[in-house]
């Protein structure tokens, strides 16, 4: 009955996830998935299937199954060892919120969505245009990344903001190895929410990675161009600020134990470092303090009865030594802790099919985390946005999501998020770490008040069409709604 009612699905519902890299959540360049990588997450709760917690990463079924996959497809074309597949991809947003300071309405977006495979090298691109209008007088990023804005003088008394978009990966696939360039963000580890070391939720960076399978034993090197302001016209933008990682992640079947070790670099970039046996937290060692900034995180994540997820990962970044860490006043022992439980099931009547679950997670970032000695040099970060945890040093987060998903297509969510910053140093990206031999204690939470959101989620995926609409009360009120579609 369960094959059936996948077979139904697959020929009636969401064609959407069709492409060969398996991504992270975006903020913009929507498709037609609500939140794709939850429930890639729920399948791998709810399934015997390999887990593995790094994205992106390659969709191993989309290659054999391309023809069949992309049959909606606007232009297709295919041979022994050639495909090819392009559609037309577009929308209208409405979106807005206080700390934003603006209402982007209308938001217009198009462009073209291609993916295919030569051989064994396989290629995705999503490239698009988008044209705003925007209420307030200085026009707000929604995404965080540039905008353009034209003038009403240049443009006959009509201002606007435009700007283009895109993410995309070619990869070649070596069996036991893949190797992919392209422009995307980067998430490792268990958490949904709140990874420590590279999360969804930061900024798409353009990058290069490679992956080696050796038995359980899964490596992956990174090395991702940071910039460090977001105005695409600073000038502070020509200096280097560079993201050298390292993922190991050791399968035991339900049991997965990841290492995730991060160094960055402010204009003393070496491709050495890319080198997946180089130890970057002891390589670390052989460049000048003031110009790198390293971090390691263990995180382990253990599947029970197909039924549920239970996670954790703890973040070092600096400690003078193991009791001062321990002891926890001093500003040098900066670290971070995570944990995290996903509960899923799915249920079956007659030809219909809803998956049920539930994430929650807690969060404490330590003052001075992500952050470095000289500010705007080697923080952890890029346009001004943390790489790891988005709530950034200085903080506490407690997530609570439910979700469920009719027939592959019907999503309805909601989402509670409790959170605290501090207001005194440490607390800011940019704020300078007091130098190595400087022993000064720290205060976590000082000055923070609890921050309520919450978040109901609707959203409708169909084969050529979609809707979402997330609306945020209480505190950090927001909005965002999109009617899209994909040909």
């Amino acid at each position: 009955m369960r094959k059936l009612i996948m077979l139904l699905l697959f020929f009636w519902g969401n064609t959407a996830l069709a492409a060969p890299v398996i991504s992270p959540e975006r903020y913009n360049l929507k498709l037609l998935e609500t939140a794709p990588l939850l429930f890639e997450f729920h399948r791998l709760t709810t399934t015997s299937v390999k887990q593995e917690f790094y994205f992106p990463k390659r969709d191993s079924t989309w290659h054999a199954n391309a023809a069949e996959r992309e049959r909606n497809a606007l232009l297709k074309y295919g041979s022994d060892k050639v495909f090819l597949a392009a559609s037309v991809v577009g929308g209208v947003e409405y979106c807005g919120g206080e700390i934003l300071g603006d209402t982007i309405w209308p938001g217009f977006d198009g462009g073209l969505y291609l993916r295919g495979y030569v051989d064994s090298l396989e290629f995705v691109l999503d490239a698009r245009i988008y044209s705003e209008g925007h209420s307030a007088k200085i026009p707000k990023s929604f995404d965080g990344e540039y905008i353009d804005i034209q003038s009403g003088e240049n443009n006959d008394g009509i201002e606007y903001a435009s700007y283009a978009r895109y993410r995309g990966h070619i990869a070649l696939n070596m069996g036991f190895a893949r190797f992919d360039v392209g422009r995307d963000v980067v998430h490792w580890g268990p958490g949904y929410y709140n990874n420590l070391a590279l999360n969804q939720f930061s900024l798409p960076f353009n990058s290069m990675s490679l992956d080696l399978q050796a038995g359980p034993l899964t490596v992956v090197s990174i090395y991702g161009d940071l910039r460090i302001y977001k105005g695409y016209v600073n000038e502070g933008n020509k200096n280097a600020r560079n993201l050298y990682g390292h993922r190991y992640e050791l399968n035991f079947g339900d049991l997965i134990i990841g290492v995730s070790e991060l160094q960055v670099v402010y204009d003393d970039n070496d491709i050495w470092l890319f080198v997946p046996i180089v130890p970057l937290f002891i390589e670390k060692g052989n460049y000048t303090e003031s110009s790198n900034n390293g971090a390691i995180s263990l995180d382990i994540n253990y599947r029970l009865f197909n039924m549920a997820r239970i996670y954790t990962e703890f973040f070092l970044d600096d400690l003078h030594s193991p009791n001062k860490l321990i002891e926890n006043k001093d500003v040098q022992s900066k670290w971070a802790w995570m944990i995290g439980l996903q509960v899923g099931h799915d249920f079956e009547y007659k030809t219909h099919l809803l998956e049920l679950g539930m994430i929650a997670e807690y969060a404490r970032v330590e003052p001075y985390v992500y952050t470095h000695f000289k500010s705007n040099t080697a923080q952890m970060a890029h346009l001004e946005v943390p790489l790891g945890n988005q709530n950034g040093p200085n903080s506490r987060t407690i997530d609570w999501l439910f979700y469920s998903r009719l027939d592959d297509c019907w999503m309805i969510a909601l989402h509670q998020r409790w959170s605290w910053k501090g207001t005194d140093a440490g607390s800011s990206l940019d704020d300078p770490t007091p130098a190595y031999h400087a022993h000064i204690n720290k205060s976590f939470l000082r000055g923070a008040k609890m921050q309520y959101s919450i978040t109901p989620i609707l959203g409708y995926e169909g084969r050529f069409t979609n809707f979402a609409l997330e609306w945020t009360f209480v505190d950090d009120a927001k909005v965002y709604a999109r009617m899209g579609f994909k040909w």
